[in-house]
C-alpha cells in the first residue's frame, strides 16, 4: 500500500506547519518522517490518519483518495483502513494483554471464535502468548509497547503509522524493539510510516528517510544515500555526525587537490569530481584513516579521546581545524600525539559552499 501526498499544507492560524508537501511512500516499506521537533513531521502523520485536517492538497491511501481540498474529500479515520501506534501506548490498565489486543477487532464485529482465533494469532506474532492473561498493569514498558502494536495489527490494516513509538523504552529495549519491529514488517509485509527524531532509529529502520525541516521534506532516499551523499550542510549534521572542510577545488592533469584556504595542506587526491573553485568536503569521522606523523595527509595533535568500548572518538586539531575522527578496534593512539590523517577520495562528499 502507497501513499501519495501532493501540496500539503496544514496551517494553524497563519502559521504553516506543514508547507506544500510532496511525498510519495512506497508499499511494503517502512519510510521514516525524520528532523527535529515542530518540523511538521507528526502534523503530516495526523493527517494522513485523518486527526488533523489539512489545509489544502491531497492524500491517497493505495488508490483511495482520503483527503482532497479541491474534491471536497475527508474521509474519517475509521475509514482509511489504517492502523495507529502512539508515543503513549494508550492501553486500557484495568484489561488483560488479550482483552486490549481483541478490542479493534470486537468493534468490527465477527464471532466470538474468529476473534479469538485472529487475537492468538498476533499475539503470537508478537511473542505475548504467554502474557495474555496477564493485567497491562503487570507488563514491562516493553511488553505494552508489544500490545499496542499487536491491538493495531489485529484488524489487518494496509498501513501501519508509528508515532515515536519507542521514545518510552530505554536504550537497550529500543534498539531490541527496532529489531523486532524490522522483522515484523518483512514477515507481515505491511506498510510502515514511523516518526522519530533520532537519526540512529531511522537509519537502522527504515527502507526510506525523508528528512524534514521547517514543514518540508529537504531530502529523501535510502538510508546510507541520505547519510553519505547529503544535500546540504543541514543534512549532513542532522544525519550524524560531520567534518565540514573549506577547499578550493583546482584543475590539474585529470586530477584535483583538496586544500584549506592557505593553500599548503592535501586532503585527498584523484579524479576530479566537481567545477573549479570553492566547496565544502565533508568527511564522516569513520572515513578518516589514521596514521602517525611522518605519514602523507593532513597533520594534527591528538586533543582529546573519548572511549566508548568498541570505538573511540578522537579530536584531531590541523589546521584545516578540529576534525572528528572514529577509531575501531585497538588503536594506540592518546592524547598529545601528533598523527597524519587521510581520506578515500570516495569517502569524500561535496556541498556547495554556504554563503
Amino acid at each position: 500500500m502507497s501513499v501519495e501526498i501532493e501540496n500539503l499544507t496544514k496551517r494553524f492560524g497563519l502559521i504553516p506547519v506543514v508547507d506544500r508537501l510532496h511525498a510519495h511512500m512506497r508499499s511494503n516499506a517502512i519510510s521514516v518522517l525524520l528532523g527535529p521537533s515542530g518540523c511538521g513531521k507528526t502534523t503530516t502523520l495526523r493527517c494522513i490518519a485523518g486527526l488533523e485536517e489539512p489545509t489544502v492538497g491531497s492524500i491517497n491511501i493505495h488508490g483511495t483518495v482520503v483527503f482532497s481540498d479541491q474534491k471536497r474529500i475527508n474521509l474519517p479515520p475509521e475509514r482509511r483502513d489504517l492502523g495507529m501506534v502512539f508515543q503513549s501506548y494508550a492501553i486500557w490498565p484495568h484489561m488483560t494483554v488479550y482483552e486490549n489486543v481483541a478490542l479493534p477487532i470486537r468493534a468490527h464485529g465477527g464471532t466470538a471464535k474468529a476473534v479469538r482465533q485472529r487475537v492468538e494469532e498476533v499475539l503470537s506474532l508478537v511473542g505475548l502468548t504467554e502474557a495474555r492473561d496477564r493485567s497491562a498493569t503487570q507488563l514491562s514498558g516493553g511488553q505494552q509497547q508489544r500490545v499496542a502494536i499487536a491491538r493495531c495489527l489485529v484488524t489487518r490494516p494496509q498501513l501501519m503509522l508509528l508515532d515515536e513509538p519507542l521514545s518510552n523504552l530505554d536504550a537497550k529495549l529500543r534498539v531490541e524493539m527496532r529489531r523486532e519491529l524490522k522483522d515484523l514488517q518483512r514477515r507481515t509485509e505491511s506498510t510502515m510510516i514511523f516518526v522519530t527524531h533520532d537519526q540512529e532509529e531511522a537509519m537502522s529502520l527504515a527502507d526510506e528517510i525523508f528528512l524534514f525541516r521547517s514543514g518540508r521534506i529537504v531530502q529523501q532516499g535510502p538510508p546510507q544515500e541520505v547519510y553519505r551523499k547529503p544535500n546540504d550542510r543541514y543534512v549532513a549534521e542532522f544525519l550524524g555526525k560531520a567534518n565540514l572542510i573549506p577547499v578550493r577545488m583546482r584543475n590539474g592533469d585529470g586530477t584535483f587537490d583538496l586544500t584549506t584556504d592557505d593553500g599548503q595542506h592535501t586532503l585527498a587526491a584523484g579524479t576530479q569530481p566537481e567545477p573549479e573553485g570553492d566547496w565544502t568536503a565533508m568527511v564522516r569521522p569513520e572515513a578518516w584513516s589514521v596514521g602517525d606523523a611522518s605519514g602523507h595527509g593532513l597533520k594534527g595533535r591528538v586533543t582529546s579521546l573519548m572511549f566508548l568500548g568498541d570505538r573511540a572518538e578522537i579530536t584531531v586539531a590541523t589546521p584545516a581545524g578540529e576534525q572528528l575522527v572514529l577509531l575501531t578496534g585497538y588503536n594506540p593512539v592518546a592524547v598529545g600525539d601528533t598523527v597524519s590523517l587521510t581520506v578515500e577520495r570516495e569517502r569524500v562528499h561535496f556541498l556547495p559552499t554556504e554563503t
